[in-house]
């Protein structure tokens, strides 16, 4: 059976206690090797940011803590949490009780939660957890040309809905785009539900896209059925093999779907990293 699909598209009891081993990893390679990705020789580094807005506990004496979850950890681990296993996993803290205060409780449960996953993906996962009271950062992508608010966007054709690499045409300049568009759209690899979200590239090189045809290429996602993580890493393989760019970062903000928004982020270089989805303490 495959990994991802062990809850997925089934009814699964939420969890009443705390239940770690609802917890499900997937391998990374999976999906990696159908793009050419060699796991040994990566052409990118990059973060996964997950947001989990429904994180709730007990204190010892039953006062109900709740808040937003942030975790981030490294896209060059073996392996991606699946988002439904999370979701079960968070739950089973809502009944569970953690320290004598809130903030007790905040320290124990943040410190299980990232034992337990750093030692599921086999990485250091950072974890912070913000009150109702508290306001996260938030994503700060200044200064992106939005493709669909072009002008002449009223007036081209688009008729690709699976992914199309081909769409992808080149101008000669050496130049440094950062687009952005709202209209990404992928659908759940096990479910075939639909994703929403927003693209964010920053492009540097010889060659650069035609704006057009980066456009097009976005909009043929829409019927792809990918996770989030890998959806990403797709439009960063085929913008660096198209264009051989001297910087490339590519990210993907999602909406949330079941409380919890998965915003993976790969770039050629750590400095090109958004500087506070990357940051689980902000």
């Amino acid at each position: 059976m495959l990994h991802e699909a062990k809850y997925l598209g089934k009814q699964v009891d939420y969890p009443q206690t705390y239940a770690p081993n609802m917890l499900v990893a997937v391998p990374r390679v999976l999906n990696r090797e159908y793009y050419a990705l060699d796991e040994k020789n990566l052409p990118f580094v990059g973060v996964d940011s997950w947001h989990a807005y429904e994180l709730s506990f007990l204190t010892t004496r039953g006062l109900p803590v709740s808040g937003l979850l942030k975790l981030v950890y490294s896209a060059t681990n073996p392996s991606l949490v699946e988002s439904k296993s999370l979701k079960l996993y968070l739950n089973s803290f809502n009944m569970h009780t953690f320290g004598g205060t809130a903030q007790e409780g905040i320290e124990e449960v943040t410190t299980i939660i990232t034992t337990d996953l750093s030692k599921l993906l086999e990485t250091e996962v950072s974890v912070h957890f913000f009150s109702t009271e508290t306001e996260a950062h938030d994503f700060d992508f200044e200064n992106y040309l939005i493709l669909e608010n072009q002008k002449h966007v009223n007036e081209l054709s688009f008729t690709h809905y699976t992914e199309t690499p081909a769409l992808l045409t080149t101008e000669s300049h050496t130049t440094l785009i950062k687009v952005a568009s709202h209209l990404l759209r992928s659908n759940c690899k096990i479910t075939h539900q639909p994703d929403w979200g927003t693209a964010y590239i920053h492009l540097k090189g010889a060659k650069t896209p035609t704006l057009d045809g980066l456009l097009a290429y976005l909009i043929s996602i829409r019927n792809e059925n990918h996770f989030h993580e890998e959806i990403c890493e797709m439009i960063y393989k085929r913008l660096w093999d198209a264009f051989q760019p001297d910087e490339l970062a590519v990210t993907c903000i999602y909406t949330r779907r079941g409380g919890i928004d998965i915003c993976p982020s790969r770039v050629s270089d750590i400095n090109l990293l958004p500087k506070y989805l990357s940051n689980s303490q902000v």
